[in-house]
Formats: structure tokens, C-alpha cells, sequence
């Protein structure tokens, strides 16, 4: 697929990605080094705990997400460029064995005023798990380059 400028965008257009496996030591050594949390390092401990689980950091599905991302259908010219987000919620634990995908679906395109060869672009990304439920949903505001000025 081509790379994608602002002209190339509308509000209602979907994206997907491939599938991502979650896996447990993978689990435990981000939740080590970045978010070392006794419900994302130890199974036994995890099962007495809001999760009653090992779970992942929610930044973990985080940056699972952005692989996925990055390896999708949306490919803005210029690479995948946050300038902040409006939301970002974890409706559900991810757990080891569960197979991620992600879907997007652009909210807004709008030229930049200031800058006329870029624009930003509201997209919503929703993480899903192998039964299709949500893990993480965010609304992020891209900065995507025009073909023309």
C-alpha cells in the first residue's frame, strides 16, 4: 500500500492489521523493566489480585499496539506521528496466550492552518483480543504531511 498524505484520508475510513500472540515471559520482562507490578510478574500473586491473573501493563498493550500499528493498513506519509491523545482506555485485561489485532477508523481530517504542508488526522484505535473483545481503545491526533500546499 501507498503511503497516505492528508488528501488521501476521509472521516469513516478503516484500517486493520495483522495478529500479534501474547506471551508470558514476554509479559514479565517489559512488566520488569517498565511496570514491575506483582499482578504482571508473578502468576501465583497475580491470582489474588483485581485481575485474578497474570495480566499485561496496559503500556505493554501500549506498545504491542504500536507494532501492530506500524505493520498495518494505515500508512501515513511520513510514518505514524502523535501529537497527543484525547483518550486512552484498557477495558479488559490482556492475558498470555491472546492474540491481538487492531482496528482504525479516522474521526477528523483538517488541514493546519499554520502549517500548510501537514494537516492532523483524529484517528480511533481499538486493540482487540482473539474473541474480538476491546483491550485498549485510544483517540490520537496524527500529523500527516499534504501532497500539496
Amino acid at each position: 500500500m501507498n503511503a497516505l498524505y492528508l488528501e488521501d484520508l476521509a472521516v469513516g475510513q478503516k484500517f486493520g492489521s495483522g495478529r500479534l500472540r501474547v506471551d508470558a515471559e514476554r509479559i514479565k520482562s517489559f512488566a520488569a523493566e517498565f511496570d514491575p507490578q506483582h499482578f504482571h510478574l508473578d502468576e501465583a500473586a497475580a491470582r489474588d489480585s483485581i485481575f485474578q491473573g497474570l495480566a499485561a501493563s496496559g503500556w505493554h498493550t501500549a506498545a504491542m499496539t504500536m507494532r501492530l500499528l506500524v505493520g498495518s493498513e494505515l500508512k501515513p506519509a511520513g510514518g505514524i506521528i502523535g501529537a497527543g491523545f484525547d483518550e486512552l482506555r484498557w477495558p479488559r485485561p490482556v492475558r498470555p496466550g491472546d492474540e491481538l489485532r487492531v482496528e482504525s477508523e479516522v474521526l477528523d481530517v483538517r488541514a493546519s492552518k499554520s502549517r500548510p504542508n501537514q494537516g492532523m488526522v483524529k484517528v480511533r484505535t481499538t486493540t482487540l483480543n482473539q474473541d474480538g473483545e476491546a483491550v485498549q481503545i485510544f483517540v490520537a491526533n496524527l500529523i500527516v504531511p499534504r501532497r500539496t500546499a
